[in-house]
């Protein structure tokens, strides 16, 4: 059952407005795309944003989209990526208002919510209002992991918030807004179209894949503790059948009995180690087996573990790697030795204080 917004429930906020969507293949009600939806019942839609991977959610990570024009539609599309983060002065100019309808998968340096903040600022800046058309988080039924600090903002990593933060888009656009994280969020005109049947507990399957190597439910699941391997030399499995299910490299050979063999595939051109065997661990097949293994927590056993097999330890890590923990600290202990227990027990701190501002925006039942 879809937990999206009924249009009954917001399209009449928009009749008779110059309409600003920020969309991708996942921005659907039910089996229509928003954009579709709107102008099947009048609303005058002037501009399409995009956020990482495209307006169809094909192109690979990190890849730098031009702007273009819906074929379908003739309807401007303006990519919020590479060079250009943040709508401009220009982009903003003719628009009565923004709807943001991104499907999220909860993680700090999944970019949606970079996006999600850049483009609030640039309503805010502008005197525009901001809608979130609310969609369920996948992985909202815990919070874990390393606070960010702010010394290591970046792109993957805007605030001061947990990896897994367990929040939906429209819970924390209020809390962005409401902790006053930019310098305009005063003047923020907000409005959150909530998602129906929704609670924190819940295990919500996303309808559409949300990005080309996050394909499966168990890949979404497993995300938040794999995606750390980015920063290290060991691939996640980007140009195989199971991304972000599986972990590996080549000089794990003779640690690991497991082998697969990037390949370039849609959504993952030049892989890391294309062509080359990866000896490393599925750590699920099903998403049941990953929820297992995972065990509402950011998982480091898997990290650790490779650090441990891995022969050179100089260059294990690269620099991306600060950037998606939020912290120096964490690379610091691994390489000291600290335990897992130890690591969790430095995060205890950072994590009461989020959750304290947290608790103060949930718009839906927690899990606790």
């Amino acid at each position: 059952k879809s937990a999206d917004a009924t249009p009954n429930s917001y399209c009449y906020l928009l009749k008779g407005k110059k309409v600003a969507l920020i969309i991708n293949q996942t921005s659907k009600a039910g089996d229509s795309s928003l954009l579709d939806i709107l102008l099947q019942r009048n609303i005058n839609v002037v501009k399409i944003f995009v956020p990482e991977h495209g307006f169809r959610g094909k192109e690979d990570a990190g890849a730098d989209i031009a702007g273009d024009v819906d074929s379908a539609t003739g309807i401007p599309v303006i990519s919020l990526y590479g060079a250009h983060k943040k709508p401009s002065v220009e982009d903003i100019s003719g628009i009565d208002i923004m709807v943001y309808d991104l499907q999220d998968v909860g993680a700090r340096f999944y970019t949606y919510i970079s996006t999600l903040e850049y483009c609030m600022e640039a309503c805010a800046e502008n005197r525009k209002p901001f809608m979130v058309l609310d969609k369920p988080n996948p992985n909202g039924f815990y919070v874990d992991g390393p606070v960010l600090e702010k010394q290591n903002k970046s792109f993957v990593g805007m605030q001061a918030i947990p990896i897994v933060y367990g929040m939906t888009a429209g819970e924390y656009a209020t809390m962005i807004a409401g902790e006053n994280w930019f310098s305009s969020a005063g003047q923020t005109r907000l409005t959150v179209i909530k998602c129906s049947g929704y609670t924190h507990k819940k295990k919500y399957k996303l309808p559409v894949a949300p990005s080309p190597n996050l394909r499966t439910m168990a890949a979404v699941y497993a995300y938040p503790s794999l995606c750390l391997f980015e920063g290290t030399k060991v691939s996640v499995g980007r140009g195989t059948n199971m991304p972000f299910q599986q972990y590996g490299c080549p000089a794990f050979e003779g640690e690991y009995v497991f082998i697969f063999t990037p390949e370039s595939s849609e959504g993952a051109k030049k892989p890391l180690f294309e062509n080359s065997k990866c000896y490393g661990e599925v750590i699920g097949v099903t998403e049941d087996e990953v929820l297992r293994a995972i065990d509402n927590k950011l998982q480091l056993k898997w990290l650790l573990k490779g650090y441990v097999a891995c022969p050179a330890k100089n260059g294990y890590f690269n620099s991306f790697f600060i950037k998606l923990s939020g912290t120096a600290s964490l690379q610091e202990q691994i390489e000291k030795g600290a335990t897992e227990k130890e690591i969790r027990k430095s995060w205890e701190k950072g994590l009461k204080n989020f959750k304290k501002i947290r608790k103060k925006y949930l718009l839906y039942k927690d899990f606790e």
